[in-house]
Formats: structure tokens, sequence, C-alpha cells
């Protein structure tokens, strides 16, 4: 950490040599290989914990900078966005009680944050997405001030050549243009890290991804996005939309996501992943590198394959190879990225030992999953758990099987003779895979947001309930109770003095009528639906006037038959934003004395207002 590194200027001539570098890194990596220098009679574990920040109000308090500061601790670390912190647990060998030791170190370190936290009126929340972000904090100015974090953003979007879209389809359906790759920083995970021994490394990595899909299903904690209900862990196709660079043209083309779950099993090594990736995405950041790892090599020292490594972190895998060296000795592992934050620290660690305990009980059956499985089969499963958790339904080595059964007897068992096989105490198997069991009958933590968010839906408004149900989680995660003995909420009301803005309270389910719609239709369907006032667009979804019931008058003097919207509209339309007070709203009503009052993002309507809301 003393040694000064220089900025990068991520100018033309550092990229050419960094080039160099990578070439250079993959064949150091498989020289160490062939010449048994990687590390390969140890097993570790390790974990990193995403964290979101709160205010007292439950919404995102973006103060990150200020807490790790106070914080004053290397295993914290920024985010992309000012209302995420990360915390990097230390490696532990997989022995005895490694899962209460590295419960104990995450328990420590969560209470270290929470009290600076404290000083600056935040709190800290585990949860897949955090039900109160809104569009607001996705702009660039919640962006971590790092010149990384503005390198990637830059680069991407230039790749992109237009605005990134999401479009995400569940029960509710999201549809969004989107200047940044921001979107990503709605993510929070808990990433797991397995180390595995070079001659083991493809059938691991190959099993890791077929086990994926039920794993995933059982972990689910990320149903709702910008108040939607989507899918069952949004996280994935958020992540993979939120960084996407492929341009969309009118040829068909083949090309492979940066995010994504992979194309085909593994054959021969490690270093043939790393091949693909490179062959496949291009170089998003450089730096500048001092030593050649080949010629440390050569000289007997152990290289850090930097520019390896940096190029590996920007190509996102769901089971993502690493390498790294610990203690001065090189080492692989795969890291585990689709378990999400929450919804409790005793769920985390319960997800983390199912994992690992089907990593290290993999039986030799499945050495060989090309022979037994189909690859798209594998990715499909995983899609499956993504969008309906525990009730996907799954293709497992050719047979048609639900999630509670292959967990309950194909993949329980296995878990605990893995755990078994390093000597872990059966106390923590029996109450870590115990959590595992009754979360495949009792409900995951996507299941229990879903329930209680459509309950608080039929009690009052959108933003409100999206506040009380982090309100709940937050208090549910502090009792520290696994998320399948979590009680319904109950009694839960709408107070005044929680609405201050006009996007708390507007209708967003809007009936709009076109300026060249007849308007005798027009007044039919205000008639039908008890409507008093109506917004009127143009083709391109521009705002551009208001139609309400005392147009009736003016519509009785001309011919009904050819009469349209346009003709009877007030064109001058007084509207406001999501973000203006709602006693501003109020008192510009009463001044011109309006029934309603549109709510605008630029030119497009958003929502509408009346005295009905108010």
């Amino acid at each position: 950490m003393g040694e000064h590194i220089k900025e990068s200027s991520f100018g033309e001539e550092e990229r050419k040599v960094f080039v160099q570098h990578l070439i250079d890194d993959i064949q150091a990596l498989e020289n160490m290989i062939k010449g048994g220098l990687v590390e390969d009679d140890i097993v570790r574990i390790g974990a990193e914990q995403e964290m979101c920040l709160i205010k007292d109000d439950y919404r995102p308090s973006p103060n990150s900078l200020d807490i790790l500061k106070d914080v004053d601790d290397s295993h914290f670390t920024t985010e992309f966005a000012t209302y995420n912190i990360e915390a990097n647990l230390d490696p532990y060998t997989l022995e005895k009680d490694c899962f209460t030791t590295m419960e104990q170190q995450l328990r420590g370190l969560l209470d270290k944050v929470k009290k600076s936290a404290d000083k600056y009126n935040s709190k800290v929340i585990l949860t897949g997405i955090l039900p109160t972000i809104s569009k607001d904090e996705l702009g660039m100015d919640f962006m971590t001030p790092i010149p990384r974090y503005y390198r990637i953003n830059e680069v991407l979007t230039a790749w992109r050549g237009d605005d990134f879209t999401v479009r995400i389809k569940g029960a509710d359906e999201l549809s969004l243009h989107h200047d940044s790759v921001l979107f990503e920083a709605c993510n929070t995970s808990f990433q797991l890290h397995l180390q595995i021994p070079p001659k083991d490394f493809i059938k691991s990595y190959n099993w890791a991804q077929a086990i994926s899909g039920p794993v995933l299903g059982v972990c689910c904690n990320s149903p709702l996005l910008l108040g939607k209900e989507l899918w069952r862990e949004t996280r994935i196709a958020l992540f993979q939309q939120s960084l996407d660079t492929r341009i969309w043209t009118k040829a068909l083309r083949e090309e492979v996501a940066r995010v994504g779950f992979g194309e085909r099993w593994q054959k021969d090594s490690v270093a043939e992943i790393f091949k693909q990736d490179i062959s496949t995405h291009r170089i998003l950041l450089t730096k500048p590198i001092q030593n050649s790892s080949l010629e440390l090599l050569e000289a007997g020292k152990t290289p850090k394959l930097e520019a390896l490594s940096l190029f590996n972190s920007t190509v996102y895998r769901w089971n993502r190879p690493c390498y790294g060296v610990g203690n001065g000795k090189p080492h692989l592992r795969i890291e585990n990225r689709y378990i999400p934050a929450g919804p409790t620290i005793i769920d985390e660690m319960a997800n983390f030992a199912f994992w690992v305990g089907l990593m290290a009980g993999r039986p030799k059956e499945y050495d060989d999953m090309p022979a037994l499985m189909d690859f798209r089969s594998a990715k499909l499963n995983f899609l499956r758990a993504a969008t309906s958790g525990r009730h996907a339904m799954f293709s497992w080595m050719g047979k048609a099987m639900t999630m509670k059964k292959i967990i309950r007897q194909e993949l329980l068992p296995i878990a605990h003779n893995g755990l078994k096989k390093f000597n872990i105490d059966e106390e923590d198997i029996n109450r870590l895979l115990g959590v595992i069991e009754k979360r495949t009958n009792g409900g995951t933590g996507a299941d229990w947001q879903i329930k209680n968010f459509r309950e608080l839906r039929k009690q009052m408004k959108l933003d409100s309930a999206i506040v009380q149900l982090t309100k709940a989680l937050y208090k549910n995660q502090q009792e520290d109770i696994p998320v399948h003995k979590w009680k319904p909420i109950e009694g839960m009301v709408e107070t005044k003095d929680s609405f201050r803005w006009v996007s708390q309270i507007m209708s967003t389910k809007l009936m709009k009528l076109y300026e060249d719609d007849y308007a005798n239709l027009a007044l039919a369907i205000m008639q039908w639906n008890n409507i008093h006032h109506l917004p009127v667009e143009n083709g391109k979804g521009e705002l551009v006037g208001l139609l309400t019931w005392s147009h009736i008058e003016k519509f009785e003097k001309l011919d009904k038959n050819e009469a349209r919207v346009s003709d009877i509209m007030v064109k001058k339309v007084i509207s406001v934003e999501p973000k203006t007070e709602i006693k501003t709203a109020e008192s510009i009503m009463e001044k011109y004395h309006i029934g309603c009052l549109p709510v605008c993002v630029g030119t497009h309507i958003v929502g509408i207002i009346s005295k009905v809301d108010l």
C-alpha cells in the first residue's frame, strides 16, 4: 500500500503497453500451472458484502465517502454509487468453525460501519435491490467521484452509442432509457469465493454452472425495482442490461453480453476461459504496470498478473474465474456473483455454506458435465430461477424437476457430504443447511417482499408501500431471524408527515388522449370511467393539452362528429415536476382555480395530481 502508484492516463500509449502485459499474463499463468506453482494443497473461502445506506426516511443516503473516512478500515471500499459500501472479508481455510468465524467477522464489520453511519444519520440495510431507490438516485450526481467509475461509464456509453435501455417484464413491466451505467448501482450482492486446485478447475467450474439455477432459486431477494414487481431476482436482468454495450442493428448479429452466464461448457484449463473473454470483449480499463509477469516469473517471483486481473474485473460472468496471490503464493478461485445481499446475516451464511458444500461435495458422476446435461439447460435453469425463484421448474440431468425436489433430494445431501469432507463442525452444518431446507418450503426473501408489497398496495399509495416495506425489512434484519420465520407486516398506516413531494402522492396509472382523437369518443371515455381530467399527448408522447369536464360546453357548439380533442382542450397547461413540494402544488391549484396538475419530466407526463390526492 505504501508504494506510490501512478494514476492511469487511459491514453493510447498506456493501452499499447497494457495489451502486451495482458498477453504475457496469460502465458505466465499457463507456465505457472504447467510448472505446478499454483497452490493446490489448501482450500480457502472468502466473501464480499455489499450494503445500502439509507436515511431515517428509508430512502438512499449518499454519504458513503464520509462514512468510509470515519470507519477508517481497509476492509471497506467504495462502490459505483454514493449510497453503497462494500466490505471485503478475510479469507479463511475451509475447516472446522470457519463459517462461525466468518460470520463473527461479518457481524463485527457491519457493527463498525453502522456506528460510523449513525454519526451521519444513516442506517445500513442488506437487500438485493433497495425498494426505495427511485429514478432520482440514478443520476450522475450519485456516482462515487473516482476516475475509474467515470471512465467505465464514459467508455461503455461511447461503445453503446446511445442511451442504455432497461426492459424487464414480470407481474409489472419496466421500460426505460437511461444515460449512464448507474442502474448497476441498484444491485447489492453477497459475493462468495472458493479456492480451487488447478487440476480440478474445469470440472469444478462446469459444476458451479450446473448448480447455479437451483442455488439462485432458493436465495432470491430482489423482486422490486422502481416500485414495480418484476423478477424474483431482478438483479440478474438489471445487471446484464445496465452494462450492455451491444449495439442494436437491423442485421442479425451474434454478440456475447459483457454480463452473462457463458456460452458453453468449459474444457482444457482456466487459461482458456480467460482467452475466450479477451477474444470476445474489448478492453475497458487500462493502467500503468511496472514489471512484466514473465520476467518476474523468470526471476523466481510470483507475478500478480495485474493486466489480467484488471481486465477480468470488467467481464461480469455470474461464475467468475479469478487468479490471486495470498501469502506470496498464487491461487485460483471461483467467484459466485449471483447471490443477493440479505435478508439477514444468518440467511447469507446459509447460502454460503450451501454453495461451498455443493462445490466441495461434487459426486464423481458429475465430473463430466458436458456428457450429462446440455449447456442450454443449465443456462435456462438459471434464467428460470431468476424469473420464478422457488416456483421454478428445472431440467436436471435430463429430468424435469421442481426446485424443491432438486434441493431436498439431490443438493442438500451433496452439500452435507461436502462440508463433512472438510471437517466442518456438525452443529454449523445442521444450523446453516437447516435454514436452506426450511426456506425451500417456507419462502425466500423475494416471496416475503412480494406478499407484503401486494398487501400494502391494497391499503396505500405506491410510495408509502415501498417505504413501509423497507422499514419492515430493516426492522426484521435487526432481529436477525432467518427470512422463513418473518411474519407478515401488520398495522402499517400512512402518515401525513411522511409525504413531501408530489411524486409520493400522484396517480401514475394514467389514461391519456391524443390531440387527433375525436372529441365525442374522448368525452365518452371520461364519462364511462368517471374521470374529470385527461392529459392529451401528441404523436411523440409529449404533453400538449388537458381535457376537463368544463370543456363539454365548448363541445356543444361544435360539429359532434367532426370535432377533435385539439379543438376543445386547454393548450396552456400548468404542470409541476415529481420533486415539486406538495404544498407548492396545492398553492398553484388554489391560485389558478384548477382541479388537477399534470406532473412532467421535461415534456413527458409521468403522473397527475388532483384535489382528491391532496
